[in-house]
């Protein structure tokens, strides 16, 4: 593409490999674009809200706590080929980021949970997606409470904000079996250390 831009510019042909030289000589290299969530001004809010509230807990309390997650793997994966230029430690800038929100298709959906001093077991979800009574039956009950029993009443439980795990039937369930839930903001996945395991 540049190469096309400087024949176009200076009547004069280079090669793909003298821009990449040039390019690099300049200390820009060929990067995939980062890919994070669009925050809203109220979205950036609420999570400093959240931070605010949350800076005071100590390691004991914060060891306590259970962090879960879901991962989708996909069989006709995004490949990720469009690449940019960039200097090392810009790839947070807003030129070099790639919004996106959906997921790809054809996936198998893997749950897990990591605590400062334990994690639970892997859990395949298979065939289909994950619904409220498909998360009691499957992750709550057979993984979450072990934790619950093992960690006592300080156990905190902090899923993420996904529409089945806020069903009135994953409530009831968490309530029965007493166990808290850490409530946090909206499009904040980044705030939950699962996320870098």
């Amino acid at each position: 593409m540049v190469a096309n831009q400087f024949l176009a510019a200076s009547g004069k042909q280079i090669s793909r490999k003298t821009v990449a030289r040039r390019l690099r000589g300049g200390g820009l290299y060929a990067r995939r674009p980062v890919v994070c969530v669009p925050l809203t001004r109220q979205h950036r809010t609420t999570r400093l809200q959240w931070c605010r509230e949350h800076h005071n807990w100590t390691e004991h309390v914060w060891a306590c706590v259970l962090f879960p997650d879901e991962s989708r793997f996909s069989l006709s994966s995004d490949c990720r080929r469009q690449l940019i230029w960039r200097v090392s430690g810009i790839a947070y800038r807003p030129e070099n980021i790639q919004e996106k929100d959906r997921y790809p298709t054809r996936s198998i959906m893997v749950w897990a949970g990591i605590m400062i001093n334990g994690r639970t077991r892997l859990h395949v979800v298979a065939n289909g997606t994950m619904t409220g009574q498909r998360y009691i039956d499957e992750v709550l009950l057979p993984h979450v409470r072990l934790f619950r029993a093992a960690v006592g009443d300080e156990f905190v439980f902090m899923d993420d904000n996904a529409t089945c795990y806020r069903t009135l039937a994953v409530q009831d369930c968490l309530d029965s079996e007493g166990m808290q839930r850490l409530v946090w903001p909206a499009r904040s996945p980044d705030l939950n250390p699962i996320e870098n395991v």
